[in-house]
């Protein structure tokens, strides 16, 4: 070999050695950005589209070299489409193994205890990363996930996780399965002797005691006062039910002619449970329904602060109406507590 060839080796190899550190150094190259940054991977687009997007905002100086890497170790095949989360310490590797394990950005949505089906169907419209395919009347949505009855407590308060490009009714089938399952399962450790058919009726009494106490202490108060007026075959006169059956004309306040008023959810009119929970339903609400407290009250008034004065007789409880609902009453005070 003359000197001019193994001068032209000792450059190539030279040159290749270059290009290795350089590649190395661009692989473990940490991204140019401050703050954590979302990227999607498109469904049915190339991987190469990606490291494009990072180079285009000038996150990631040159991509070629994960990409190399991405085809020879097959790696580019495996990569899955979705939204991810980039943050300022990845480097190119860091970045490739996260496309292949899938570990997608996870969003949120908080369905509320004490919320009713129009409250919970207005806070999944108004999240943007959910796909709304839920009908706009609302008497076809049970027919539109597939079931029968009424919406109304069908679905569980949780917070859901979920992916972007989820459809919304993905979310309330989850949600009424885990209320299915929870229903079930509190029916089956119930107490004996209670004044329910069905698990079903537990629920519409469950929902009546979510929306009457925001006190987690006296649910199973407010259930056993609730169970005893029943099994003494009393009205249940609970103002929750009778809000509910006013819909939108309930201004905020209840009158004589409200109570007057006889609707399926007016418990001062109609005997027994309502037709449907008035509520959804958490499940604490739900062991209190089904694990009520013992005593003999079968009144109780709100004081004014979310808590209740409890009653076993009437003369005791229009006492204790007239200490808290007349004489102590301010501008503060709640018949019902605050949502």
């Amino acid at each position: 070999m003359n000197k001019s060839m193994k001068l032209l080796v000792q450059m190539l190899i030279i040159w290749m050695l270059a290009l290795m550190v350089y590649g190395v150094y661009q692989l473990q190259r940490p991204l140019a950005i401050e703050e954590n940054k979302i990227v999607s991977l498109e469904k049915g687009k190339p991987l190469s589209s990606f490291f494009s997007k990072l180079e285009s905002e000038k996150w990631m100086q040159d991509g070629r070299w994960i990409m190399l890497i991405a085809k020879v170790t097959g790696k580019a095949r495996l990569a899955k489409a979705g939204e991810y989360e980039l943050t300022p310490n990845m480097n190119s590797w860091d970045i490739l193994d996260l496309l292949v394990s899938g570990k997608t950005v996870q969003y949120k949505i908080t369905l509320v205890e004490g919320q009713n089906v129009r409250e919970m169907l207005a806070r999944i419209a108004a999240h943007d990363k959910l796909i709304q395919d839920l009908p706009s009347d609302i008497n076809e949505l049970m027919p539109f996930l597939g079931l029968e009855g009424h919406p109304e407590g069908r679905f569980f308060p949780d917070t859901y996780l979920f992916h972007s490009n989820t459809r919304a009714s993905e979310i309330l089938v989850r949600a009424q399965i885990r209320l299915e399952t929870v229903l079930a399962e509190e029916w089956r450790e119930r107490e004996e002797n209670l004044p329910y058919k069905t698990p079903y009726e537990a629920l519409i009494m469950a929902s009546i005691v979510e929306k009457e106490t925001a006190v987690p202490a006296e649910r199973e108060q407010i259930a056993g006062v609730f169970v005893r007026r029943l099994q003494k075959r009393m009205r249940l006169e609970t103002d929750p039910t009778v809000i509910y059956g006013l819909g939108e004309r309930y201004k905020g306040n209840i009158r004589k002619k409200h109570l007057r008023e006889l609707t399926p959810y007016n418990t001062y009119r109609i005997k027994g449970l309502p037709p449907t929970p008035i509520a959804m339903v958490g499940r604490e609400a739900i062991y209190a329904a089904l694990h009520p407290a013992d005593g003999e009250e079968l009144f109780f008034v709100a004081k004014g602060d979310g808590s209740h004065q409890f009653s076993a007789t009437l003369e005791e409880h229009n006492k204790a109406v007239r200490h808290y609902q007349i004489y102590k009453r301010s501008e503060d005070y709640r018949s019902t507590p605050a949502d």
